[in-house]
């Protein structure tokens, strides 16, 4: 069993709060403002073994409980490595729902369309590939910073989006609201997209943007953000495609004091043959962001590069 899936099976059932008043701004607008984090310990794909099962009930939730257990703590005894479960964020257990994809109906990801690029990346060696490199982490070679990750690059966070994925830590996000803006600060890179809410028309379209063009309205309680115009140097959605074509719309609903719906969908008709519905529910968080400084201290990057480079010389001095 996963960590994210035996995380899931402790989740608790989610609060109904059907009379909850969204509180208002000074503009009569729905009052998002605030620190959000999306931890989640629901996967974003349904686990083969659920079959066509949504949610689970809390009977089937405790059933699972001493088995969890037992998993995170054989997990912790496998040494630090990178990051033990003492550095990860769980997410609140408020979701007792098996997938975090809401459409397709069967919790998967759809087909891809033939010839779309992949790049998996992640934390062990280097993968082989071509520039431009796409991933968020890991990379292709370490010839030159461009065979880098993006993150590494420190120009999008892994987790930063939009649209925005739960990950190891750092899921937080600030919504701060005047009449007709409605600015959405990341924590990792400390990206601030600023969303206007009037009418002015989006960018041409040969005007292209890392985290593209975004516009928003109100719809009752619902703030709405459509997202366009974005390059081709990133993925469309998870390890696939490129971003070129790619139409995003994000949906924040506040449903309690405390708590709040983000969906969002991606249609992107050159990566994927049917469009991507997901839903993460969000949790007020008591404090402030605190600036990420990666382009400021990325150390990281010059050491990645040294490190290759020594390792390169020793070896030539070695076949000598």
């Amino acid at each position: 069993m996963t960590l994210a899936v035996a995380c899931l099976l402790t989740s608790g059932m989610a609060i109904a709060q059907d009379d909850y008043s969204v509180p208002q701004t000074e503009w009569g607008q729905p009052d998002l403002q605030g620190v959000w984090n999306f931890s989640s310990v629901i996967p974003l794909q349904r686990p083969a073994f659920f079959g066509d099962k949504k949610t689970l009930t809390e009977e089937e939730i405790a059933a699972f409980q001493a088995q969890t257990e037992l998993g995170l703590q054989a997990l912790n005894n496998q040494g630090v490595g990178g990051y033990n479960t003492f550095w990860t964020e769980m997410g609140t257990g408020d979701d007792n729902r098996t997938a975090r994809i809401m459409y397709p109906e069967n919790g998967k990801l759809p087909e891809t369309v033939e010839g779309v690029p992949v790049q998996v990346g992640g934390l062990g060696p280097d993968e082989p590939g071509e520039r431009p490199v796409r991933m968020v982490v890991g990379g292709i070679s370490k010839d030159g910073p461009e065979d880098r990750g993006l993150s590494e690059r420190c120009i999008v966070g892994f987790n930063s989006g939009p649209p925005f994925e739960p990950n190891l830590y750092n899921n937080n996000v600030q919504l701060i609201q005047n009449k007709d803006t409605v600015v959405i600060m990341t924590e990792m890179i400390h990206d601030a997209r600023i969303v206007p809410l009037d009418d002015r028309p989006p960018l041409d379209d040969d005007i292209r943007l890392w985290t593209g063009d975004s516009r928003g309205y109100w719809d009752g309680d619902t703030l709405v953000v459509e997202t366009r115009n974005f390059n081709s140097l990133t993925q469309s959605f998870s390890v696939y495609g490129t971003s070129e074509d790619k139409f995003l719309t994000e949906r924040f609903t506040r449903t309690g004091p405390y708590t709040m719906e983000y969906e969002f969908t991606v249609d992107d008709p050159s990566t994927f043959t049917d469009k991507i519905v997901v839903m993460t529910v969000m949790s007020k968080v008591d404090g402030q962001l605190y600036e990420y400084a990666c382009h400021e201290g990325n150390y990281g990057m010059v050491n990645i590069l040294r490190g290759e480079r020594m390792a390169k010389a020793r070896g030539t001095e070695d076949s000598q």
